[in-house]
């Protein structure tokens, strides 16, 4: 097979439109559709890239010639200790940093993925993927399969290092931006950190709005913490964490703060009805789940919520920033939390709370709060 194809038009693509592509799937499959328009024999192509999530380690965006855009696992952390990724083109690309070529046409050998024999099942006749060398490590790849009776030529594996050389800057910007937003996500939460990103990063640069503020800390922890070697009191600690950032964001809510062994959240809502809703079903979700755990979770904690105005934004030094929120609502809501061992329960909340839930409430006494002239009432739910 001879195929002359001209790489110029899919150049021109890549710096026009395609850079554009936030995703790796619409940059594979406006690329794949270029490079068949041009002659090009390619049956699959595949995009992928390493990147900084706490959950997912690799993105990929793939494209075949009668699906279109075909959706790929995500691929979580421990990639490199599972057979699919042992000894697969991928790894051995990524561990090598050289291209990787195999004729699909004869048999495949013992030592050879299975994954090249499904490919070849699937009528396969060629492989080829290589790096994208990136500004900094780890870099992407790119993979390309042909069903030609001929496979690729000399000249297709020459123009697809060029082409290479082109989109390695593009898939990088990609997977730069996908790490901006993974781990502005995880230290700031996905409200806040959409904020950050859309350029709210100067020093007082705040808002006031009506939240409901929670707060949540794992009782009689230095004791606890005393007592265990130090990666039990880690694994202690991130289990009450996952519980409570489940029960939070699948209320609405976002965790701001972690702190030691305590938890600031807030659920936004200018109808405080519904925050204050929200809050609740989150605190008792989480306390529920907790008392559900298998293993046992093996603590007890408490939680606090009163509902306000709060300050909500940036706030900090010149060289030190803090998304945040501060205010006399959030005041309270912490001297609340730490009243529930002094009251033997899970969860307090102020009258201001309480007079927005439709559910009874039982008051238990009047607290003289720091920071407030008078007595402040505090509130929680009847006991069963």
């Amino acid at each position: 097979m001879t195929s002359r194809w001209d790489l110029s038009p899919v150049t021109d693509w890549i710096l026009r439109e395609g850079r554009f592509a936030d995703e790796l799937a619409p940059l594979a499959d406006g690329l794949a559709q270029q490079l068949v328009a041009a002659g090009v024999p390619i049956w699959r192509l595949r995009l992928g890239i390493r990147t900084l999530h706490p959950l997912i380690a690799a993105l990929s965006g793939a494209w075949e010639r009668d699906g279109g855009v075909i959706p790929v696992p995500r691929a979580e952390h421990g990639l490199e200790t599972r057979s699919s990724y042992i000894g697969s083109p991928l790894a051995i690309i990524q561990q090598t940093g050289q291209p990787f070529r195999r004729d699909l046409r004869g048999p495949i050998g013992p030592d050879d993925h299975n994954v090249l024999q499904e490919l070849k099942d699937r009528g396969a006749t060629d492989y080829f993927g290589l790096p994208l060398r990136f500004t900094t490590q780890p870099g992407g790849l790119m993979v390309l399969v042909s069903d030609h009776p001929d496979g690729f030529d000399d000249h297709d594996i020459a123009m697809f290092a060029e082409l290479a050389n082109t989109l390695a800057p593009v898939v990088e910007v990609i997977r730069l931006k996908h790490a901006t937003h993974a781990i502005t996500a995880a230290y700031l939460g996905p409200r806040s950190a959409e904020r950050v990103l859309s350029g709210q990063i100067t020093r007082g640069h705040v808002e006031t709005i009506r939240a409901a503020i929670l707060f949540s800390d794992i009782r009689g922890w230095t004791a606890l913490s005393a007592a265990q070697a130090p990666e039990d009191t880690v694994a202690i600690a991130n289990r009450y964490f996952e519980v409570m950032e489940t029960a939070i964001t699948s209320n609405g809510g976002e965790i701001l703060k972690l702190m030691g062994d305590g938890i600031l959240a807030i659920f936004p809502d200018d109808d405080a009805g519904r925050a204050v809703t929200a809050a609740l079903a989150a605190a008792q979700s989480a306390h529920q789940a907790a008392k559900a755990a298998d293993p046992p979770l093996g603590i007890r904690f408490s939680t606090a919520m009163h509902v306000g105005d709060v300050l909500y934004g940036n706030i900090g030094s010149d060289a030190r920033l803090d998304f945040t929120v501060l205010g006399a609502a959030v005041n309270l809501a912490a001297r609340l939390d730490s009243l529930c061992s002094a009251y033997d329960r899970e969860i307090l909340f102020s009258k201001a709370f309480a007079d927005h839930l439709s559910q009874s409430t039982e008051k238990l006494g009047m607290e003289q709060i720091k920071g407030l002239e008078a007595p402040q009432p505090v509130y929680s739910l009847p006991r069963p």
